[in-house]
This record gives C-alpha cells, structure tokens and sequence, in this order.
C-alpha cells in the first residue's frame, strides 16, 4: 500500500485536462439531480425493483460512473458543491440548512454554519451567463432564502426553489402555511409536483431552442414526505419488508422522476438538440435507509454500507450518468473517483465557458473519451448528528481505501472498498502506513479549507432516567471501540452487531440522578451455536457477569434480567460491556441496556 501510495501521490502532479474544443457550437447543459436517491436505485446500477428505463438508457447511450460521490451525505452542502465546484466546506454550509439544533444526549456542540450560500460565491450559472447562456432553475435550491434566491446567483428563471428543503406540497396546491413555491402559484387541483417541474422543463427548452441553455433540475424527488401518485403506486404490488428494496410509494416516486427525465430526453429530440446537450444525471446523497423514511427505510442501499446521513458508503456514494451523442461513446463505463466538485469544471470543459473562481474539482470531460480521470484524494467533513442517527467525523478516500475519522473519540477506520466495498473489515490496525498518510492528508485538507470543529457540548446530559428512574440505554448511544463491533442503524437491525472479534467492546455514558442498586436488563440477540458468550457489565468497580443466550437468530431479541449492579453516586458514569469468552462466531447483538431501581 504504501509504494501505492508513493507513485500516486507522485501524479498528483500531473497537469489537470485542458479546455475541450467540443465547445465550439456552445452546447447545451442539462443538470439532473435527484434528492436522497440511492446509488443502487437504478436499473443501471443493479436495482431489479425500481423501474427507471429512462435513466438507464441515458447510460446505454452515454457514461456511467461507478465511483462517483456526493461532497456530503447530506443535501444542502453538496448543492452548493455543485453549484460552486468547491468544497462545501469553504462556505462553512456543512450540513443542511438551518441544520439540526444541539440536543442535550450529544457529547459535541455543532459549529454554527451559514444558512445561505454567499452571495460572492461564483455558480456555474453565473459562469455559463457570462459566456452568453439563458439559464434556469427548475425545483429545489435550498442554499438561502430572501435575499440570496437563485436569481442572485445567475439564474434567470426561478420554478420551485426557495430556502426549503422539503417541498411544500408534492401535490398541488405547491403551497403550505410557510408559503407558496415560486413560479408555481397556479396549478392545477392534484397535480404531481415531479411532472410540473419536467412541463416547466419541457417548456423552457422550447422557449430557448435557439440559444444555448443551462437547465438545472434538481428535484425534490425522492426525498420524504415519500408521496406518489396512487395509481404508480397501485403498479408495485409487494408487502414492505425491511432490508430490501420494497417500498412501493417510493418506488412510485423513483419512476415518476425517471419519467420526468425522459420527458425531458424527448423535448430535446424533438426540437433536435440532442446532438448539442449535454445531459447529465446524479443525485445529492445516498439514500435514506433508516426509520426516518418508516419503519422499512425508504430504500436499501446493499451492498453498500448504511444511507443518507452516514460518512459510509451508502450515504456518499451516488449515481453519475452523462449523456452527449458523438462527444461520449455509448456504453463507457468509467471506475476512476469522481465528485459533486467536478460538475463545474467538467461543464467549462464541454461548453468552452471560463471563470476566474478558485475550484477545488477537475473536469471529467476526459472520461468522455475513456481517458483516466486525473487522480487525487476525495474528503468530507460532517461535524454534525445527523437526522438518521450517524455522528460527527471525516473522511477520505484516495485510490481504492477509504478512511473515516470521528471526531467524538478520534477513533478512525479504514476500508479497502475494492475488497470490501460493503465496508465490513476495518484494517486499521493491519494498514499502518497508510493510515499515517491517510489521517494526514485528511488533517491537512481540513486546515486548508477552514473546516470548523465540533466542540465539547458543556450541557451534555446522557441517557438520563425517566420520572420512575429508570434508565435506558439504547445501542445506537454507545461507543464501539475496536476492529469489527459496530451499531446498525437499519430498521432491520437497530443494534450493536458484528461482535465477532472477542476483543471489541462497547461503553454508555449513562446519568443518575441519586445513588442506588439498579436490577439490569439486557435486549439481546444471538444466532443458533453461538450462544455461551460470558460478557462483563461494569460501572466503576461494580460488575457483573452473564452469559449470552442463544435465541435462535441475532435479531430474535430476548430482554433478559441479569443481575444488579450498585452506583455509588448521582451524575454521569459510563457501563462498559466486554465479552470474557466468545466460543461461537460472535458474541451476541445488543440493542439496549435498561437499569431499573431495584425494590
């Protein structure tokens, strides 16, 4: 790994790609983004479940990205990523706007963020406006609101975007007690929101047909309140089942935004511009996955590791597809990393445009061609606790590995994804010169580009009891510390998992509120010849000891009275939970420890 990364580093050197002479005839730019649609929630991708033949014969007919990620596993920072082909970080928008408030269970204080993006920011369509191109946003901005609408950074027509992040209505009326969504005041009763914005799409191609046109269409699809019309509803006839792709109002959703994309495919054929646009598709994040989007997730993202929210790969890594008839060959495939950041120059790079603003991507144009694209490392920066339960920390990923860092515990893990593009080994303790150049780079780029920190949170308070006293401890509030142990925050799972290295253990921070004996009750899991585990539960000196029951599967959960265990005084303690002996292929599943005041 480490000669890897020595030559590697060596052609980061290398001369980025010069301007395409493609833009002679000023093509068209046609930026397709869906909200929280999942990389593998395509046809194209693997997905057997969503129907979305439009977008899959934009891959047949153009370039598909393997390996392409969003800047942030959440919305509002990777937009302006895109608009801006910088990193999010630079205007301080590191989560989505307003973000989520401090809450008293979190160890770190989330730094404050910009809820606007700055107006002396330079968007790639102030750049194509420049350079002569009507341009227009069609549906979600969610970078400021009064003051800072997309009209101030370059677009001429405004459909649909203001400061929300969700829409208003997916139905119409476009409006609810906040307001109504610009440029859609009138609309008729019932009408779906995904097909109004690919009518207004359709009808701004015609409008402009005759000059070169920027159209951004990020949609407000797939993102929840999952709403979708009954009757593609009605088509998916299937039970919800947690861990699978399965939900039939989302799936709705997928294939009208599919629809809308070939709507918009077939304007340009139909006033003949096809030839001279290029359409480009991805989407903000990876896809929701957790019981924020109902008790089976939105989708599932497998084999990709956990969803939107998350610095895994489930929540960063999303779909890329281009399509330019004569500039991209049909059916190219392209493996080499590639970012939300490089939209910008990748679109100077096809149009001949130019700006003078500090970048941080490279243009992709290469790949068009089946040329590498020019290699160098990808970062993130979440100093934030996400709706969908992930926590704050960073990450890179250079070559084929991949390191998370949290900030919480400065405990780090790195991944092979060629190997292992679930993210299930941790190789930190067998990589260790790569984690040096790793954790490195990831220091210095934060200094670099001014990222802010989270800070010790002064009111943290966790896990306290209720009025009875009782104290309850869920998995998703516990340190792992270790290789292999992790929390899974799927719906199907809910659970401290993955216990099959003896060594792993776990800590909750815990708050009494006066000094007692606390009966202890375990909720566990464990898989048929894997019982006989002994695991330790120690506060302070005082401990206990229980051995783990086989309950026929590792998410048959069991709540089990163990023992009891004495604190010794009010305020915060920590319950670590170690495994003593471990003679099947994990320990156990866990998914919460409850302390009850013993009578």
């Amino acid at each position: 790994m480490l000669r890897l990364f020595c030559l590697s580093l060596c052609s980061l050197c290398l001369c980025g790609y010069s301007p395409s002479a493609f833009a002679a005839d000023k093509p068209n730019v046609v930026l397709v983004v869906a909200d929280d649609l999942g990389w593998r929630d395509l046809g194209c991708q693997g997905s057997t479940f969503y129907k979305t033949p439009n977008v899959d014969q934009m891959a047949k007919d153009g370039l598909r990205f393997t390996d392409f990620y969003a800047a942030c596993p959440v919305c509002s920072p990777t937009r302006a990523s895109i608009l801006t082909g910088r990193y999010p970080q630079r205007v301080n928008i590191t989560d989505w706007i307003p973000g989520r408030k401090d809450s008293p269970d979190q160890r770190l204080k989330r730094p404050e963020i910009r809820n606007e993006l700055p107006l002396e920011e330079v968007t790639i369509a102030q750049a194509l406006k420049k350079s002569g191109y009507v341009t227009a946003i069609m549906g979600k901005w969610h970078l400021g609101g009064k003051g800072f609408e997309p009209t101030r950074f370059g677009f001429d027509v405004n459909i649909g975007g203001d400061e929300t992040g969700t829409p208003r209505s997916y139905f119409a009326p476009f409006e609810n007690k906040g307001g109504k969504m610009p440029g859609l005041e009138k609309a008729e009763d019932g009408e779906y929101l995904t097909d109004r914005l690919a009518a207004e799409a359709e009808k701004f191609i015609g409008a402009n047909k005759d000059k070169p046109f920027f159209l951004y269409l990020p949609h407000y699809a797939v993102h929840t309140p999952l709403r979708a019309k009954q009757a593609t509803i009605d088509k998916y006839k299937v039970t919800p089942r947690a861990g699978s792709q399965s939900n039939p109002v989302y799936a709705a959703m997928v294939e009208s935004m599919d629809e809308a994309v070939g709507r918009v495919l077939k304007a340009l054929d139909a006033h003949k511009l096809s030839d001279n646009t290029l359409v480009i598709f991805t989407s903000d994040n990876g896809g929701l996955a957790t019981t924020e989007g109902g008790p089976t997730g939105a989708t599932f993202n497998a084999p990709l590791r956990e969803g939107k929210g998350f610095l895994y790969e489930g929540g960063v890594r999303v779909a890329c597809v281009m399509k330019w008839p004569g500039k991209i060959k049909a059916g190219t495939v392209c493996k080499d990393v590639a970012c939300s950041i490089d939209l910008f120059d990748t679109i100077l790079g096809a149009t001949g445009a130019t700006s003078d603003s500090k970048r941080d991507g490279v243009s992709l144009v290469p790949a068009f061609k089946g040329e590498e694209v020019k290699l160098r490392p990808i970062f993130w920066h979440y100093p934030h606790y996400a709706n969908q339960g992930s926590r704050p920390g960073g990450a890179v990923r250079f070559m084929n590995y991949k390191l998370i860092h949290y900030y919480e515990d400065n405990r780090y893990e790195i991944f092979n994804l060629t190997d292992d593009i679930s993210e299930t080994k941790n190789l930190v303790n067998s990589e260790a010169l790569g984690f040096v150049a790793m954790s490195g780079m990831l220091r210095d780029w934060r200094k670099e580009v001014g990222a802010k920190m989270p800070t010790p949170n002064p009111d943290y308070r966790p896990n306290p009891p209720n009025k009875d006293g009782v104290i309850t401890m869920h998995a998703r509030t516990a340190l792992v510390h270790g290789t292999q142990l992790r929390f899974e925050p799927l719906p199907h799972k809910n659970t401290l998992g993955f216990w099959t290295n003896k060594d792993d253990y776990a800590t909750f921070d815990f708050t009494a509120d006066k000094p007692g004996t606390y009966t202890v009750e375990v909720l566990q899991g464990c898989g048929k010849g894997s019982g006989g585990a002994e695991v330790e539960l120690a506060v302070g000196d005082e401990k206990l000891t229980f051995t783990v029951k086989d309950t026929g599967g590792f998410q048959n959960f069991e709540a089990r009275e163990v023992g009891t265990l004495k604190v010794e005084k009010a305020g915060k303690h920590t319950l670590t939970v170690k495994a003593k002996i471990k003679p099947g292929v994990a320990v156990m599943d866990l998914r919460q420890i409850v302390l009850k005041p013993a009578k």
